[in-house]
């Protein structure tokens, strides 16, 4: 089984989640979490090109041969990123929709007695 295989299922789940937990009817709401889900995204990229090509140079750990697609970042492969990707797609969801709740029932999200 390659890394890929491994990958979609998640990746898969996760935009469905982040789909989902999107609040479409407050538009200005979906747009900030959407930026905030790209601006998540690149840097968390950036920081896994960055640390594993690292790890990896360090010989920390290695990928078997064939089990990836063969397209690098550095030295880290293409599926790798699958997994930050993930993150950043499921965290900004679950934030905005954990904050929006609190704002609709009349609590103040910055109150720390709520």
């Amino acid at each position: 089984m390659t890394y890929l295989l491994i990958s979609i299922p998640f990746l898969a789940a996760a935009l469905l989640g982040a789909l989902a937990l999107t609040p479409w009817r407050e538009p200005a709401v979906a747009r900030r979490q959407w930026a905030a889900t790209g601006i998540a995204i690149v840097v968390l990229a950036i920081l896994t090109a960055v640390f594993d090509s690292l790890m990896i140079a360090a010989d920390l750990f290695s990928y078997g041969h064939g089990r990836t697609l063969g397209p690098t970042v550095g030295l880290v492969p293409v599926e790798d990123f699958s997994y930050p990707v993930t993150v950043a797609l499921l965290a900004p969801a679950l934030w905005t929709r954990l904050t929006t709740r609190k704002r609709v029932a009349g609590e103040d999200p910055t109150d720390e007695r709520a």
